[in-house]
């Protein structure tokens, strides 16, 4: 399970091997929501992620998602699963995007995506299907504004980061002034770039280097709190830092811990997604809203 995100009364999840978004009603359970959710062809996949990854919202409500085998990032235009759906992303000056992994809106309307290639049939830079030299982390401008239905504006998507081999998981700080990303493979680390006026980024800075953990899992899925404390997939379960990257507590789960989002009235429930199940906290302090624009 992978990429959760609370939409009204339900949860959204991806299970990336079924090729399928799911949701979790409490009452009703399990139904599936859209399937295929990223790899379309009718041949089998042949790979071990043919779906889609991680979700998130936009301001007015509409579910945005890594597509990841599918090799671009769309939004849903209603919560209808068979309504229109437009493509955000899918080409770098050219060339085909690996397989979006996460994504991130900021309150400019402007969503930031990972592109590592886990989505490809082997996983590997080598992948006769890859075509983008590095695993970058992207800039969408104005994808608030993005009309529903028009074909990806190509020319305007900004690479920002193209030095990390596998960049994951990725939230803004609560006054946006910082953008968090993480890498999964082969270091395990979290860094922090400052925001720039014009939206990209500077100042990369290593906030937590974890490579030396044998435990299951790697740096996934995060997002962050009020106070501005990240929570993290990682190895072992959720990892929880302080804004300056210093490690607070860790929420020990049994499998490979994947991605988290905030849920409830006050936004202090924290789901879970991991190789297991889904699993849910309550806690003291709220999690970041979506959000709300400026």
């Amino acid at each position: 399970m992978e990429g959760p995100v609370w939409v009204k009364d339900r949860l959204f999840f991806a299970e990336i091997p079924s090729n399928s978004i799911r949701t979790w009603t409490p009452g009703k359970g399990v139904s599936i929501f859209l399937q295929p959710s990223g790899y379309m062809g009718s041949a089998p996949y042949g790979g071990p992620e043919s779906g889609s990854n991680g979700m998130t919202l936009d301001v007015r409500g509409r579910l945005t998602v890594a597509g990841h085998a599918q090799r671009d990032v769309y939004r849903f235009e209603s919560l209808d699963p068979k309504g229109p759906i437009t493509i955000l992303a899918d080409k770098y000056q050219g060339k085909q995007l690996n397989s979006p992994n996460d994504v991130v809106y900021k309150s400019d309307g402007s969503l930031y995506f990972t592109d590592p290639p886990y989505g490809l049939r082997t996983q590997l830079d080598s992948d006769p299907e890859k075509q983008l030299s590095v695993n970058g982390v992207f800039r969408i401008p104005n994808a608030l504004e993005h009309k529903p239905g028009a074909p990806p504006d190509r020319d305007a998507l900004q690479l920002l980061v193209s030095d990390l081999t596998r960049p994951n998981g990725i939230a803004f700080s609560p006054d946006e002034k910082y953008l968090y990303v993480n890498n999964s493979q082969p270091k395990k680390i979290w860094m922090r770039y400052r925001v720039k006026p014009d939206g990209t980024l500077t100042d990369a800075k290593l906030l937590f280097d974890d490579t030396a953990d044998t435990r299951a899992g790697n740096p996934d899925g995060m997002k962050v709190d009020v106070e501005g404390n990240i929570y993290s997939a990682g190895p072992g379960g959720i990892w929880i830092f302080s804004p300056e990257g210093k490690p607070l507590g860790t929420i020990v789960l049994p499998g490979r811990t994947s991605n988290v989002a905030w849920a409830g009235p006050e936004r202090k429930t924290l789901y879970i997604t991991d190789s297991e199940g889904i699993y849910r906290i309550h806690l003291k302090i709220a999690g970041e809203p979506i959000v709300t624009g400026k």
